[in-house]
């Protein structure tokens, strides 16, 4: 069978998701916030149908995260959007909760499952813990190094998802901080916001006073980012050569223009390996093309690809 890594994407429209379709991106994570955790943007079903009759000609894959915190009041919900997602053909759903697994089995079967439980999936026991009740996908910490990430896949039949590109969450408050705050601050007060990018707001530490963690809040709350990005485009070689199966390129709080520019450079950098793995070599001006739409106060990074001490 020949090897075929998936570059998985997220999309904050549907105008989006069609420019990362043309960048090269074949496969997207999308979904509704009161489902999912950290999206790019919100997809109702209406939406999420659309997507799917925009990307099914094409064969690009479209997966729902419904990986959020599922409280009681969201079970009975569970049903009626599960079997609308299988009627609507999406492939799979991202989940990190066992009820919704349950909910999927019971009432759309056909469709994929992908277990994120964020930082908590770490080892290659886990993932078939999970295989073993009907995932077929394990979505990666981002914490893992590179040796990690190959014993993982070495030792699973499960296919395995790992983040190459964007920012990642350090922090999560099911509290409404930044909204709290600035109702403090107002004299009227009370009046709640819909604030959901905050479009240059972000915290230091009085130590690190260079470092910038960008604040993101939703309906789930207040969710503080990391100061850098994750970059891997010049380590890509050694993730397509154990045959990682999906490569997450994170758009959130990323402009259209600056993700299509992301996309474009890891799809070259992919197909030059897979037309000659043994020849391939990494061309320089694949990232000086990132470098060039960079935010010069966010550095590019290996993440924890390099590293021993990993939690």
């Amino acid at each position: 069978m020949t090897y075929t890594p998936e570059l998985l994407c997220t999309a904050s429209s549907l105008e989006e998701m069609e420019c990362l379709m043309n960048a090269g991106a074949n496969a997207f994570v999308i979904g509704e916030a009161k489902y999912g955790t950290r999206l790019a943007g919100e997809f109702t079903l209406d939406l999420v149908d659309a997507a799917v009759k925009l990307a099914k000609p094409k064969d690009v894959r479209i997966y729902v995260s419904m990986n959020n915190l599922m409280d009681n009041s969201l079970l009975a919900e569970l049903p009626d959007y599960i079997s609308a997602l299988g009627d609507i053909g999406v492939d799979a759903i991202v989940f990190g909760d066992p009820a919704v697994l349950k909910a999927v089995k019971k009432y759309a079967p056909a469709l994929g499952l992908h277990w994120n439980a964020e930082m908590t999936s770490t080892n290659y026991a886990t993932a078939e813990y999970w295989a073993r009740r009907g995932a077929s996908r394990y979505v990666l910490a981002r914490e893992l190094n590179m040796e990690q990430i190959e014993d993982t896949k070495t030792k699973s039949e499960m296919e395995i998802q790992v983040q190459v590109h964007g920012m990642t969450n350090i922090y999560h408050s099911k509290r409404n901080l930044v909204n709290s705050y600035q109702e403090h601050r107002e004299a009227a007060g009370g009046q709640e916001k819909s604030i959901k990018h905050f479009d240059g707001m972000y915290i230091m530490e009085a130590e690190r006073p260079d470092e910038r963690f960008p604040i993101y809040e939703d309906v789930n709350g207040t969710h503080i980012m990391s100061s850098g990005d994750i970059c891997l485009l010049e380590s890509l070689h050694e993730l397509l050569a154990i045959s990682v199966d999906s490569l997450k390129i994170e758009g959130i709080m990323k402009s259209m223009a600056y993700n299509e520019v992301v996309v474009k450079a890891y799809r070259k950098a992919i197909d030059a390996y897979l037309q000659d793995p043994e020849q391939y070599e990494f061309q320089e001006e694949w990232l000086d093309a990132i470098r060039e739409v960079q935010d010069e106060n966010r550095e590019l990074s290996f993440g924890f690809l390099y590293k021993e001490q990993v939690y």
